[in-house]
């Protein structure tokens, strides 16, 4: 899985909005400056985001835009689906067909059923993981500073990993 530069400033940007709450605005300027983005790039990640009803826009003099629900209501898997689309693509097989039309694999094929597999784990991280956790990340032991970067806390990724485990071996 890789995270295009649309989702991570998307992500950014309406990070930005959370931060002030869902009764204050930011002019499309203000953002782009806090993110080091340039205003018509700012402009489109808006766009995207509140298309997907994940910010408000309001018009004219003291206008700007806000988040649209509280941070607790909203999850990494719609932010960043909303910014680059399905993890996985519903067409991934036919695309990798080599010169025939459709896949000669696909009766049963390991690949699509390990990948599946772990969009199904990420999704399910994701769908778990707020906005309000990215900003509270340092207070809520899910996510942990480690000198530069942010992690998945060990004991969070194998608690997730053995409930997907246990719904798989229940199923």
């Amino acid at each position: 899985m890789r995270i295009s530069a649309i989702e991570e400033y998307g992500l950014r940007c309406l990070l930005a909005l959370a931060k002030q709450g869902k009764n204050n605005q930011l002019s499309i300027s203000d953002i782009a400056e806090m993110e080091g983005l340039s205003v018509p790039y700012a402009s489109k990640l808006l766009a995207i985001l509140r298309r997907a009803g994940l910010v408000t826009a309001e018009r004219g003099r003291g206008g700007g835009f806000s988040i649209a629900t509280d941070p607790t209501q909203i999850n990494l898997y719609d932010v960043l689906t909303a910014l680059g689309g399905p993890m996985i693509d519903p067409k991934h097989c036919s695309r990798y067909a080599g010169q025939k039309n459709q896949c000669v694999h696909t009766e049963k094929c390991s690949i699509h059923d390990i990948l599946g597999g772990l969009a199904g784990y990420v999704q399910s991280f994701l769908s778990k993981t707020t906005l309000r956790d990215l900003i509270a990340a340092d207070s809520t032991g899910l996510l942990v500073r480690t000198g530069t970067h942010i992690e998945i806390a060990p004991t969070a990724l194998e608690q997730e990993l053995g409930s997907q485990r246990e719904r798989t071996v229940l199923e």
